[in-house]
């Protein structure tokens, strides 16, 4: 579903130049959870934002379904956004004078969907994240795990195949967290409609979980397991 061959991107020039990925490696199947562990300023976000279509890569390329990018900037690959990539970010990013509907309805809408069409299936992604009840509350009458699942069903509603998580659960408790990566488990490994996420987290508990970890270091992703994502033996898995 997803495929990345040899990924690089540095920035700076001269003496100031800093290479941040060195050809990334990395293949994702549909339904597939995939957790990203590494060091802070490792290139994590930056790996995200090319794959997201946010910012364009020096080298290599990226194939998500049939589309091919990764080397031209964002306002070339506008359809990725549109339609290919969904985002969950650590801070929910909720307009707080719309209900839970009108949030997810609203991005629907920027995208250029018809206002009933995005309505409905802004109410199928609320179900699908367990909000059916808490489709009219505006996010201040909402907790953060369920502010959370509001931005998740904000990522889902355009029906796009590829999900990345950065720190998705940075601000929530550790058992609301947990909740959130049930619902990540549920949205893979359904039958109807699966979707592939790849998250980022700093958490060893949480990445455990996943279907598959990887760990981003030195500019490169090796498979991993929780010892070796913290340097707790030497060497990884290539």
């Amino acid at each position: 579903m997803l495929e990345i061959n040899g990924l690089h991107r540095g920035f700076g020039t001269g003496a100031n130049r800093v290479e941040v990925l060195k050809g990334i490696d990395l293949e994702m199947k549909k339904g597939e959870l995939v957790a990203l562990m590494g060091p802070s300023g490792c290139g994590k976000s930056t790996l995200l934002n090319i794959i997201g279509g946010l910012l364009a890569a020096e080298k290599g390329n990226i194939r998500l379904e049939e589309r091919d990018y990764g080397l031209k900037g964002p306002s070339a690959v506008v359809d990725v956004r549109r339609h290919k990539v969904g985002w969950i970010f650590q801070d929910f990013h909720l307009l707080e004078h719309l209900s839970a509907l009108d949030n997810v309805t609203m991005a629907l809408e920027i995208s250029g969907m018809p206002s009933s069409e995005a309505e409905k299936k802004a109410k199928k992604a609320l179900v699908r994240v367990g909000l059916g009840d808490r489709m009219t509350h505006i996010p201040e009458q909402l907790s953060g795990g369920q502010q959370q699942r509001v931005a998740i069903a904000r990522a889902i509603a355009g029906e796009r195949p590829l999900l990345l998580a950065d720190e998705p659960t940075g601000n929530l408790d550790i058992s609301t967290g947990k909740d959130v990566l049930q619902i990540f488990k549920d949205l893979c490994h359904t039958e109807d409609d699966p979707i592939s996420i790849l998250m980022v987290t700093h958490d060893p508990e949480l990445a455990s979980k996943a279907d598959r970890m990887l760990l981003l270091k030195d500019g490169k992703t090796a498979a991993s397991d929780i010892r070796s994502a913290w340097g707790l033996e030497e060497g990884e898995e290539e």
